[in-house]
Order: C-alpha cells, then sequence, then structure tokens
C-alpha cells in the first residue's frame, strides 16, 4: 500500500497543476492572437493612396461646359441661337472685372452640357492657337444646320457629307465668327446635342489613362487613321459616345507640341467633393504629368462655391466644381 501524501504537499500539488494548466491556456491564447495579428501584417494592405484613387469611379461627375473667349458677344450669340439654335440660358455683366458673358445650349445647364462665351472690354481678337480642334453638334439634320450657318455668315470649310473613311455618318465643318471650328454630325435625337470637345494631345495613351485616373472618364471609341496620320481616342461619362458628351483627344503622328493660343480657356466638370478629387488628380500628375493651378475651396469669401483646377499632361485645363454648390448657383441667377 503506498503512503499518502500529506493535506497541505497535495494542495500544493494541485495548485501547482492549475498553474500550470492556467499557464498554457494563457500562451495559447497569446500565440493565437500573434498569429493572427501576424497574418494580418502579412495580409496586402490597402495603401491610402489606392482608396482615393478609387474616388472617381464613385463620384457624381458628366461636363458642365466649356468656356473660351469672343471678340463679340452680342454677334455670337446671334449667330449660336439662328445658325445653331441654341438657347440663351444666361447672360452677366462684370463692369468691376471688365467683361461680360453668355450661357448657352441645346437644354438647361442643370442636365446638358453649354458653352459660356466669355467677352473681355475692348479686346477683339483672340488667337485660337494649334492645338484647340473643334466643337462638336449633333443634329438630326446636317443640311439644314449648314444652310443655317451660310445664312449667318458662317465660313462652310466642309460641305455635309458621309464622314472620311467610308463611314455611312453625315458630318460638315463650319466656322463661326470668332473662328472656332465646329464639326455637325447627323444622328439620331440625343439628350447631348453639343456633344464633343476636341483636343490635340502630344501623347494619345498617356492622356486616356490620364483622363482614366484622374477624372474617371471611360475610354468610349479609339482608332487609327494612318493614311491620315492621326490616333483618335473619346473619353467620356457614360457607356454610349452617342449619348453622352465626350473629349475627343486626337494624336497626329510625330508632333508632341502645340500652341494654346489665348481663346479657349477650359472644360468644367461637376463632383461631389472637391477635395478628394483634387488629392487624385495630384496623385496621378505625379505618375503621368500635369499640375494642380488651385487647390481645392470656395472661389472668394463672397462666394462659396468650391472649385479646384489643373493641367493635363499637354496643358490642356480643367475646373471641377462641387454639383451642390454649382446648383444652388444657378437657382440664385433665376
Amino acid at each position: 500500500m503506498a503512503p499518502s501524501l500529506h493535506p497541505r504537499r497535495k494542495d500544493f500539488l494541485l495548485n501547482h497543476h492549475l498553474l500550470l494548466i492556467l499557464i498554457i491556456c494563457v500562451l495559447l491564447c497569446c500565440e493565437r492572437a500573434i498569429g493572427s495579428r501576424h497574418a494580418r501584417l502579412l495580409a496586402p494592405a490597402k495603401a491610402p493612396s489606392d482608396e482615393i484613387l478609387e474616388w472617381p469611379t464613385k463620384d457624381n461627375r458628366r461636363f458642365l461646359r466649356a468656356v473660351y473667349r469672343v471678340g463679340d458677344l452680342d454677334r455670337t450669340i446671334k449667330f449660336y441661337t439662328e445658325g445653331f439654335g441654341m438657347k440663351l440660358l444666361r447672360k452677366g455683366d462684370f463692369p468691376e472685372k471688365k467683361y461680360s458673358n453668355a450661357f448657352l445650349g441645346f437644354g438647361q445647364e442643370e442636365t446638358t452640357f453649354v458653352v459660356e462665351l466669355i467677352y473681355n472690354y475692348g479686346v477683339d481678337n483672340y488667337d485660337i492657337g494649334t492645338g484647340f480642334g473643334h466643337l462638336g453638334i449633333s443634329t438630326t439634320d446636317v443640311y439644314e444646320m449648314v444652310e443655317n450657318v451660310r445664312a449667318q455668315g458662317g465660313i462652310i470649310t466642309r460641305e455635309p457629307g458621309p464622314a472620311e473613311g467610308g463611314a455611312m455618318a453625315i458630318v460638315a465643318f463650319v466656322k463661326e465668327p470668332n473662328g472656332y471650328e465646329f464639326e455637325l454630325l447627323q444622328r439620331q435625337p440625343t439628350p447631348q446635342p453639343l456633344s464633343q470637345v476636341m483636343l490635340r494631345v502630344g501623347d494619345l495613351d498617356r492622356s486616356i489613362n490620364f483622363y482614366e485616373k484622374a477624372l474617371g472618364m471611360k475610354l468610349l471609341l479609339k482608332f487609327d487613321r494612318p493614311e491620315l496620320n492621326y490616333t483618335i481616342g473619346m473619353v467620356g461619362y457614360g457607356d454610349d459616345q452617342y449619348e453622352t458628351t465626350v473629349l475627343e483627344l486626337i494624336y497626329t503622328y510625330g508632333v508632341t507640341r502645340y500652341t494654346k493660343g489665348n481663346a479657349y480657356e477650359q472644360v468644367v466638370i461637376s463632383t461631389d467633393d472637391v477635395y478628394k478629387s483634387a488629392l487624385v488628380v495630384n496623385l496621378v500628375s505625379q505618375e503621368l504629368g500635369g499640375k494642380i493651378t488651385r487647390r481645392p475651396g470656395p472661389i472668394s469669401p463672397r462666394i462659396n462655391t468650391k472649385i479646384t483646377s489643373f493641367l493635363d499632361p499637354d496643358g490642356w485645363k480643367i475646373v471641377l466644381v462641387d454639383n451642390k454648390d454649382f446648383l444652388k448657383e444657378l437657382k440664385e441667377e433665376e
């Protein structure tokens, strides 16, 4: 018969065993916690820049207007309304800043792309430069619009006819009194009749990449015309180039630089957050070129509309304006 343990000795061993079990449990818990943390550390983390770069795809954006200067505001308004069939949406005069402006389009500013014409007191002529191409108007009858333009004294640089390359579309090119060229495209009725802004660029792939990453646009069409020495890429919002306004980017073989002149100014695009949008543009510009020219914030202490502006890799200016502020501004103008 084995000798029995002393009661104190027995209690000591029991407590010792319990302590060991407790230590083992603690060590197992720590191991699991450390392992879990280690796994999280090893897992690919989403960098802040990756998260902010997703913003343009979630943002609520559309083309608001193209802005350019004219030498005779009233004459240009008459030409646009009677030649192109646009409507005068609003007009302003700012003597303290020595300029006037007018907004024209085929629909209201809340939903359609329009033009903003700027007249600077005493300046009747501008240099359009070699980089700006044209604006595009979609119409159900190119022939009729050409005759209206002709009647208003416009210059027809290409009479109506099938597009180059054997396409079935009917197109024409005309110049208005200030020398800006318009491409007239025969199409079915569209929600955005003012349908194109054509700009020449020095590296088409870089430009497409920039507008996709910095502004969340989609490449809607790209084609090469080697017989004419150029390649075209059309980018915009939406899925159908016939239903939305697009930027038509053109690269002419071997030409990497163009003159900007002082006539064409900028394209304005809406955003729900100018601050986030500026962060994206800044990140993309570090990779592809371009730069912020106006930090995001209100226009002035008196004008609370928040904007930011920047140049793309070719120096074309884009302005982003807060959606809510833009709509509020329109209501105040009524």
